[in-house]
């Protein structure tokens, strides 16, 4: 099963979406002052718990190509995106995201058009 935690910046319904396609997903919410937690205390959570970053924020991206931290990232470059849409949107490509994991990704890109997978 794989674990996630959703960044601040999206919503936590994300996080009980994931849940429902059968993953372990916590949004940084979850924890006291969530709100507030920055991006080295994410990636500490996703390293200790084993979770693959879900975010926005390209800054994640920079951390795992110069520090290898997080170890598992699922960076979404929608842009400006409805609630409803992003989730729409991860729901219909999970089923391709997760096997992109399992056969060794630690790094998916998604955007409204198309899915990419990195190893690092």
């Amino acid at each position: 099963m794989l674990k996630y935690i959703v960044d601040t910046q999206l919503p936590p319904q994300l996080a009980y979406s994931l849940k429902d396609l059968g993953a372990d997903a916590i949004h940084t919410t979850y924890f006291e002052d969530g709100h507030l937690l920055d991006d080295r205390e994410i990636i500490k959570i996703a390293i200790q718990e084993g979770r693959i970053v879900v975010t926005k924020d390209s800054d994640f991206r920079d951390y795992l190509f110069l520090k290898g931290s997080p170890p598992n990232l699922l960076l979404i470059k929608t842009g400006n995106i409805a609630n409803k849409s992003l989730i729409q949107l991860i729901q219909q490509n999970y089923n391709a995201i997760s096997k992109l994991y399992e056969e060794g990704n630690n790094m998916i890109v998604i955007d409204r058009q198309s899915i990419t997978a990195y190893q690092s």
